[in-house]
């Protein structure tokens, strides 16, 4: 796997595991010990026995100390702890690998610098930044007394110390770079499983307000067809019967009852279309905007009172949701007017500016006491649906008479809660 195409992809190799070091970590541990072993074998191999026991009884004893160190390095590598909170064995074998780690430098100065990296490591990982800055000190009193003081050579055992300090501390800025990203990584897994719980959760309650709307909608229209078309049924169904029976008996008012029939089913037709024409979306027919609204307004017309429609202002081309409220609350006021109020001039206003769009609805008809005002069903929803997009609503019965109903919208909708089923 390659990152951007470039890179592989080793988040493996510097992932922290649990009570575990890095891979790459082992990796360079493993690869110290080889090396040191591989250098005494080349150097017993090229030198010989007999110049190694010339060397003196000091060196003898720094190779044997070297090896030992190396070797108990390598049993105490699998128990070593890796986190603050391990346990006391984990914690004294971390001690134990540190003074270890000093003791192997005694001979091996070119694998040192494998040694001192994941040692400091080590270090910081176990007992934090304390930890690493005495591993550090340790550093610089070993190799200014092992180095400088036996061969009277102190510059170089300084400047020895000071490279394996800050070699030391380099290596457990790193490992805490390690730490840190872990954590933040180990975050954005716990905010992404956060966010997709939030995700389906916001999902569920979507489909949920979908379900109530619809239902909600369902439960409007058939009140709404039992008010209108149900009476207009029921009415038909009572001039044909007195059709039927006065057919023989007063033939002419039997055909004054068909005829009223006949305009009741008239009636009843025009009401289900302008039903069905304000169900519809309303870019369905190509129309939107003050059109769509002139066209709603002119299927209320001919009702039994007069549309009067009057648009001012330039259309500011609010949202989706700014427009639809719009159209609902158009269908709403006229729709009031005409079952209501038994007016005979309904007058309708759109009022268009770059803030917003403000659509009044005035019949002059016999108004509404102060409760249906605030509380009718289809005016309570209208009010949550103004309400979802951040705009005003107000219906009342002026002091002149009749019944007044305006919305106002703005023309950038800060809409939370969307709902875009059926009719207001």
């Amino acid at each position: 796997m390659t990152n951007n195409g470039r890179f592989p992809d080793l988040s493996d190799w510097v992932a922290l595991r649990e009570g575990r070091p890095p891979r790459v970590l082992g990796l360079l541990f493993w690869a110290a010990v080889l090396t040191t072993a591989l250098m005494f074998g080349v150097a017993a191999f090229t030198e010989g026995m007999e110049e190694l026991r010339s060397a003196g009884p000091l060196i003898i004893v720094y190779i044997v100390a070297s090896g030992v160190a190396l070797t108990l390095s390598c049993a105490l590598w699998p128990f070593l702890a890796w986190s603050p909170g391990a346990r006391w064995t984990g914690r004294l074998a971390s001690a134990t690998f540190l003074l270890l780690s000093l003791c192997s430098m005694f001979v091996s100065n070119h694998t040192t610098f494998l040694f001192v990296c994941v040692a400091a490591m080590n270090a910081v990982a176990v007992f934090g930044i304390p930890g690493l800055l005495c591993y550090a000190t340790l550093l610089i009193g070993f190799s200014i007394t092992t180095i400088g003081l036996p061969e009277g050579h102190l510059f170089i055992g300084a400047a020895m110390a000071v490279g394996l300090t800050t070699l030391a501390l380099l290596s457990g800025l790193v490992y805490m770079g390690l730490v840190i990203s872990a954590q933040r990584a180990e975050r954005t897994r716990e905010l992404l499983a956060e966010l997709e719980e939030a995700h389906a959760e916001l999902r569920r309650h979507s489909d949920r307000v979908r379900e109530l709307t619809v239902a909600e909608e369902r439960a409007r229209m058939s009140r709404e067809m039992h008010d209108s078309t149900g009476h207009y049924l029921t009415a038909l169904t009572m001039n044909l019967s007195n059709a039927l029976r006065f057919r023989t008996a007063r033939p002419e008012s039997a055909w004054e009852e068909v005829e009223q029939a006949r305009e009741l089913a008239r009636e009843a037709l025009t009401d289900t279309r302008r039903w069905v024409r304000a169900l519809r979306p309303l870019r369905l027919e190509g129309r939107a905007g003050v059109t769509a609204m002139r066209a709603m307004a002119e299927s209320f017309d001919g009702g039994g009172a007069r549309i009067v429609f009057t648009e001012t202002g330039e259309w500011p081309e609010p949202s989706q949701e700014a427009e639809l409220v719009c159209y609902r609350a158009l269908q709403e006021g006229l729709t009031n007017a005409m079952r209501h109020s038994g007016s005979d001039r309904v007058a309708v206003t759109v009022a268009s500016s770059p803030e917003g769009v403000t659509v009044t609805v005035t019949d002059n008809g016999n108004g509404a006491d102060e409760e249906t005002a605030r509380n009718g069903f289809g005016l309570r929803g209208l009010r949550e649906r103004v309400a979802s997009v951040q705009g005003t609503m107000s219906a009342e019965s002026p002091a002149e008479g009749g019944f007044r109903l305006r919305v106002t919208v703005p023309a950038v909708a800060r809409a939370t809660t969307v709902v875009t089923g059926g009719a207001a």
